[in-house]
């Protein structure tokens, strides 16, 4: 079955992993500096999951969900782009940035 926006489900996917590995990563680290980085890869990680499901399935709810996904990368990214020092961390926020653009085009 052919999606209507691949890019958008591949984005959210993309972004989902490394939401997780650096959420996962930044836990190990224990430093407080990091919560806020942590939280927001959680949510991102897993509204860009979602989001992936309901483009694949041709939900009439995607477009709006699209646009709530868009915001959180748009947030986590600006998030995770603070720690220039962690690799993982700027990984992550261009993933951000990717499904955020990918989302927006919906």
């Amino acid at each position: 079955m052919e999606h209507s926006n691949s890019k958008c489900v591949a984005a959210c996917l993309a972004c989902a992993i490394e939401c997780e590995g650096c959420a996962t990563h930044c836990i190990g680290m224990n430093d407080k500096e990091h919560l806020k980085c942590i939280a927001l890869c959680r949510d991102c990680a897993d509204i860009c999951a979602l989001c992936a499901r309901f483009e694949a399935r041709g939900s009439a709810f995607t477009k709006a969900l699209c646009k709530l996904c868009a915001e959180i990368c748009t947030a986590c990214a600006a998030e995770c782009g603070k720690h220039t020092h962690s690799e993982h961390c700027q990984k992550c926020a261009a993933a951000c940035k990717k499904c955020a653009e990918a989302c927006t085009s919906m």
